[in-house]
């Protein structure tokens, strides 16, 4: 005697319920499986390996050439940027934030001559 004709009618419904869930956990499972086993890329070989490791050290001494650079550099001359060393910009810093709100409005001004905001056309 099968489960159905046990149940005699009244839980048909439960059951059909039941195994409609269980069909869409199974279904949603094989969709997992099948983008995880689908999207996986593949696996790195030693050529990959050696440009990445090639292009991590140029962005590193890059990076280094930046942050320890001993001269002032001109970085955007039209607007007046100059990139200069770490210690003289904490120094410049330091100096200027003696007066917090003339230091606040320098600071605004550069930041807007540096980044202007984009034209409008309304």
């Amino acid at each position: 005697m099968s489960l159905f004709q046990k149940c005699k009618g009244s839980c048909r419904p439960v059951c059909g319920y039941v195994v409609a869930v269980l069909g869409a956990f199974l279904i949603v499972a094989w969709l997992v499986w099948f983008m995880r086993a689908n999207t996986q890329p593949p696996p790195l070989g030693e050529d990959r390996v050696a440009f990445r490791r090639k292009t991590l050290a140029e962005v590193r001494n890059a990076d280094a050439d930046v942050l320890n650079n001993l001269h002032y550099v001109w970085q955007d001359q039209p607007k007046g940027i100059i990139r200069m060393p770490l210690k003289d910009a904490m120094d410049l810093s330091v100096r200027l934030w003696q007066d917090p709100a003339a230091a606040r409005s320098n600071m605004l001004a550069r930041v807007k001559k540096a980044y202007p905001p984009p034209m409008s056309f309304e």
